[in-house]
This record gives structure tokens, C-alpha cells and sequence, in this order.
């Protein structure tokens, strides 16, 4: 039998077991195409979507290579099974995003879950991930699912699950799994049999809005009446853009009923709207995604400009600069979130990756509060002191601000103690720029950047990595590399560090991409903070050369 019939049968074979008619109709299209559609056939069935730490996440189309109801119920099923050997009574929380899809993969798990004898609580309607990692706890959940793919681009879906103290523990209550939970559901997703032998139920309930205002009201507990005031926090003007997610109604009324003034949101972005029209790629990280509310920010005559992800657990932050407005980095509002917690007195663990700003470590260790550092990733980063975790971030605009709320990333409670910093500023004639500038002369200049090399083959970044293990620098901008850590086979990352500079190279965990982050420190002499940032900046232009040199980029 030649290769173009033996896909063709395969292909056949899963026709034949999917439960969704547009997408068997589909895949008959290109079966029917054969053998000039064999390229495209053979993509759909190359592998399949593989359950890992992020879940699943792929592209919206049919066959076991994407996100598909058929992929959905397997997924579903084994997951069910999973729970069952190991939380028998308690519920499964379900939620889902404005992406096309979500709500019917959403309710497919539900219908999975009650067919399974499973309680099954679907979210109201389309609502941001926090408020998912929100009600596992609060319904003292087996897990939770979340139907999302956050920032990925319009054409992707995904489904990340949560899970509750009891099959997480103190650290994992809330929390995106980590392995081994991983490869038990993944292997109990490719034991299900025939999806048209998996039983449905219709008896899953639906929340109403009170586990949204459950959420808003322990979201808003995160500022402090007493560093800033009601009516100073109705002062601050902000410019608001969900980039057409789900996260402007909930946004909307955690500041309102925090006392700020109301949000000026970019009309043109303000409601769901999977397609994502007006941006390139739905991501406040990119070039050219926050145009538009920084476009807002300035005729309105904001204070800051705020932007989430489309599913809000991350946030985005710019600020007035001389020329334009300036976004700042995610390890800027790190930091800057960090000392306004410490300052306030909260206690306890502050957590970063090892990818994100030394800055702080530093910062730490002269507040004299506890410090971790971990792989990156929120499922890394809540699990750094499961008992005494005050606050956590990575440099990928993800803070973690109330771990006893939200044990996750999320961008509306970040959001919140942006605003109140900025605030509380404001009411001193101050800006978030002159906070930032106070801890450059205390601290330095920790100037941190990333280059991304996106490959067409996997075995491109295994080389590259091969050969920086084979040859590693023994130089970086002229000093000597002080410290080289390998972290295999724990994980795929090498740090390279010299008394002033940082190289960490890692496999992205989501994208065929080479992720190289970069960081310079430049001491501030004589109170010009500009000057050593202007050092800062040509130290990363010149070491991310150095290093594409050595990777022959």
C-alpha cells in the first residue's frame, strides 16, 4: 500500500469517529482531493495536539493535528478519566474566551464531564482566565478548564487545565499542572477508545454572575485605602484596550468599584471579537498592537495607558514619554510592582524566572524580604513558596499580585496595583517614570531585552544549543564569563553570566522559536539615570550581536 492510501484509510478512519459534521465534511474535501491534497492531509495527521503543561494549543482546524471537537472530546474524556481515579466527588469548573470555538469546546467538556457522573459548572459566558483560576478555589474544584489561546493568533484555540487543592496541593490550589499530572492525562486522553462511545450528559449547570462578582470584589482587596486614597485614585486617568479579548466588562467594574475614575477604552477593541481585526497579532507585547490605545491615551490626556491579552491574564503598560509614549517593559512593572508591595509592608516570597530582570534579587535583599527564582512559567512561579508567596512575575507581562485570589497570572488585579501606584504618584506630582528613575540611582540600570529565532525545523534550535554547549563563550562584551549553568536534562536552558551581563538561552515551550534573553546592568554615576540608560542600551544592542555571531544568525 503506497503512502497517499495509507493516509487516505487513516483519514477514513477518523471521518468516520468524529462527532463534528463541518469538520468531517472537512476532511472528506481533502480526501477527496487526494493525491493532490496530500501535503495539507498529511499536516492534519503528522501527530497530534499533545497534552503538556500548557495544556493543548493549536490550530482551529479538523483532524488530530488541531484544535477540533473531536480532539476537544478526547481531551475531555481523558481528563475525565483522570480525575476520576483520583477526586471522585468534587466539580469540574469550566471557562472559556471570545474565541471562535471556545464555547462550544467549552460546553463539550461539560457534556462530557456530566456524561461521566462528573458535577460540571460551566462560567456565565465568555469571562477572562483569572475569574476561571479564580472559582476552582472558591468552589473548592477537582480542576478546572479553560478554553483559550490567550495571545496566539486568531486562527488558534487552546484548552488549559487548573487544579484544585486537592490534586494540587498548597502550592498547585488554583494552579496550572505541572508534571507528572501532565503525562497522566496525556496518557489518559490517548487511552480513550471511540469518541462516539463516549457518554454525554446534559445535566451540567451553568454559574450566574456572582462568581464574577466574587472576583471583582477579592480583585479590588488588592489596594490599600490607606497608601492611596479613594478620591486620589479618581484623579488618575486611564486608556484601556482589552485588544478585543474578554477582560473590558470585568476591568470596567473592578475600577469602578475601586473609586477609580471611569477607563477611556478604545472603542474600536472594546468588545470580543475573535477575528481581531484591528491588530496583527493580538499580543501588547508586539510592535504596533498598542497603537491604538496609546492613539487614545494621548487625545484624552491619560496618565497610563493599560492594554491585557485577550483573555487578561497578562497586562501591558505605557507611559507618557517626551516624544510619544513609552511601553514599558514587563520587568520595568516587575519591579515596579514588587518595591510598591514591599513599600506597603506586604510580606512574604517574591518570585521572578530565571529569564527575567536580576533586578529583583537586588531589590530583595536590601528590603531584606525572601526571594526565588524559578524555570519559566506561572506553574513554576506560584509553586516557588506555596505557604508564603507574596508576589510573582515574569518578564512576559505576567504578575502574579494576590496569589491568596488568584494563584495564576492575571492582568486585571495588576492592572488594579498599576493604577494605584500610579495614583498614589500622581498625588505626590510624580509619574511611574520618576519611580523607575529613584530605583535606577539606588540599584543601577538593569536593562534587559530578548531575541526570538523562529526556525522551520526543530532540529535547527537543537543544533544551536548543541553548539553553545560545544563552544561555550568564555567572553561577553569584553569580560570574562564568570559563572556558565547548564540545566539539562532538568530542563533546556543555558546561562551564561559576566559581572555586568546575562545571556539565558532557551527552546521556546510553545513555538518553534529560539528565545535568547539578554541583560546589562550599568551603575547610575552622578545622578544621570539618562546617561546609564543610554550604556544599557548600546550594551544589549552589542551583546545581542555578539550572540547572534555565535550562533551564526
Amino acid at each position: 500500500m503506497d503512502e497517499v492510501e495509507q493516509l487516505r484509510r487513516r483519514a477514513e478512519q477518523w471521518v468516520a469517529d468524529d462527532p463534528d459534521p463541518a469538520s468531517r465534511a472537512e476532511l472528506q474535501g481533502l480526501i477527496d482531493g487526494l493525491p493532490a491534497t496530500a501535503a495539507e492531509l498529511a499536516d492534519r495527521f503528522a501527530g497530534t495536539l499533545t497534552f503538556g503543561t500548557a495544556g493543548l494549543r493549536g490550530p482551529m482546524r479538523a483532524g488530530p493535528n488541531g484544535m477540533n471537537l473531536a480532539v476537544v472530546r478526547q481531551a475531555a474524556a481523558g481528563l475525565v478519566a483522570w480525575l476520576r481515579e483520583r477526586d471522585g466527588h468534587r466539580p469540574l469548573v469550566i471557562g472559556y474566551d471570545g474565541r471562535h470555538q471556545s464555547r462550544v469546546f467549552a460546553e463539550e467538556t461539560a457534556r462530557v464531564a456530566a456524561g461521566a457522573g462528573r458535577s460540571a459548572l460551566l462560567l456565565p459566558r465568555a469571562l477572562p482566565t483569572p475569574v476561571l483560576a479564580h472559582a476552582v478555589r472558591l468552589l473548592d474544584a477537582c480542576a478546572g478548564v479553560m478554553v483559550t489561546a490567550s495571545h496566539n493568533p486568531p486562527q488558534d484555540n487552546g484548552y488549559k487545565v487548573y487544579l484544585g487543592a486537592g490534586l494540587g496541593g498548597p502550592g498547585g490550589d488554583g494552579a496550572q499542572i505541572v508534571p507528572p499530572a501532565d503525562t497522566g492525562i496525556e496518557a489518559a486522553i490517548r487511552a480513550v477508545g471511540s469518541l462516539s462511545a463516549v457518554p454525554l450528559g446534559g445535566d451540567y449547570s451553568t454559574l450566574d454572575d456572582s462568581i464574577v462578582d466574587s472576583y471583582v470584589e477579592r480583585a479590588v482587596a488588592v489596594l490599600d485605602a490607606g497608601t492611596v486614597t479613594p478620591p486620589q485614585r479618581a484623579e488618575l486617568a486611564v486608556a484601556y484596550t482589552p485588544l478585543h479579548g474578554v477582560g473590558a466588562a470585568v476591568v470596567r467594574a473592578a475600577f469602578a468599584r475601586a473609586g477609580f475614575a471611569p477607563l477611556t477604552v478604545v472603542a474600536e477593541q472594546a468588545e470580543p471579537d475573535p477575528d481581531f481585526p484591528t491588530v496583527a497579532f493580538p499580543n501588547p507585547e508586539e510592535p504596533g498592537a498598542m497603537d491604538l490605545v496609546l492613539r487614545t491615551a494621548a487625545q484624552a490626556g491619560a496618565d497610563i495607558a493599560i492594554a491585557n491579552d485577550p483573555d487578561a491574564d497578562r497586562c501591558a503598560v505605557a507611559i507618557p514619554a517626551e516624544t510619544g509614549w513609552r511601553r514599558l517593559h514587563g520587568d520595568e512593572v516587575g519591579v515596579l510592582l514588587a518595591d510598591h508591595l514591599m513599600r506597603r509592608g506586604v510580606s512574604g516570597c517574591y518570585a521572578t524566572t530565571i529569564v527575567s530582570s536580576s533586578m529583583l534579587r537586588a531589590l530583595a535583599k536590601a528590603r531584606r524580604v525572601d526571594y526565588a527564582e524559578t524555570l519559566t512559567g506561572f506553574k513554576w512561579i506560584v509553586r516557588a513558596d506555596p505557604h508564603r508567596l507574596a508576589f510573582g512575575y515574569e518578564e512576559a507581562l505576567g504578575y502574579c499580585v494576590a496569589p491568596h485570589h488568584v494563584r495564576d497570572k492575571d492582568g486585571i488585579t495588576a492592572a488594579l496595583l498599576v493604577a494605584e501606584l500610579a495614583a498614589g504618584l500622581k498625588a505626590q506630582g510624580r509619574t511611574l517614570a520618576d519611580r523607575l528613575d529613584d530605583l535606577a540611582r539606588e540599584f543601577g540600570v538593569y536593562a534587559t531585552d530578548q531575541i526570538s529565532v523562529r526556525v522551520q525545523s526543530l532540529a535547527s534550535i537543537t543544533e544551536m544549543m548543541a553548539l553553545l554547549r560545544a563552544k561555550p563563550p568564555a567572553s561577553l562584551l569584553d569580560e570574562p564569563v564568570v559563572s556558565a549553568d547548564d540545566r539539562a536534562p532538568d530542563a533546556d536552558v543555558l546561562t551564561f553570566r559576566t559581572s555586568t551581563a546575562r545571556v539565558v538561552v532557551r527552546p521556546s515551550g510553545t513555538e518553534p522559536k529560539l528565545k535568547i534573553y539578554l541583560e546589562v546592568q550599568e551603575p547610575v554615576a552622578g545622578d544621570d539615570v539618562a546617561a546609564a540608560r543610554d550604556r544599557a542600551r548600546a550594551g544589549l544592542a552589542a551583546l545581542g550581536t555578539e550572540v547572534a555571531t555565535m550562533l551564526g544568525l
